[in-house]
């Protein structure tokens, strides 16, 4: 799971990422990231924050789209990200059903015993 503490100040985190730290107040403004705040009111970015204005780069830089565009494709991603955590928490939930059903089985030992042919009547 990606880091989402909080811990890089806007200057650390646009060089970390190779951007000019009013792209990423750009970036904040049109809600493509959304850093923490600490009580003086100062952004503080997380690994998560991080990998996601890299993202944005190679959005904007190597498929050439623009903020509408990757604005989008972010939304998607987001929602992609809920509904793959929703279905682990479904397969958890059907998991732990299918145990409990199967706990209620019971085993008890039954012994097989071959029908016996029946006897035909010989005219």
């Amino acid at each position: 799971m990606i880091d989402d503490h909080p811990r890089y100040m806007i200057s650390v985190a646009a060089d970390l990422v190779g951007m000019h730290p009013q792209t990423l107040r750009i970036y904040e403004n049109k809600g493509l990231v959304s850093p923490k705040r600490t009580r003086g009111n100062t952004r503080l970015y997380s690994e998560a924050d991080l990998d996601r204005l890299r993202l944005i780069q190679r959005l904007t830089s190597e498929l050439g789209l623009n903020l509408a565009g990757v604005e989008v494709v972010l939304r998607m991603e987001d929602e992609l990200r809920r509904a793959r955590a929703q279905i682990e928490r479904l397969q958890l939930e059907m998991r732990d059903e299918i145990q409990n059903i199967h706990k209620q089985y019971r085993r008890d030992l039954v012994l097989y015993e071959a029908p016996r042919p029946v006897p035909t009547r010989q005219h």
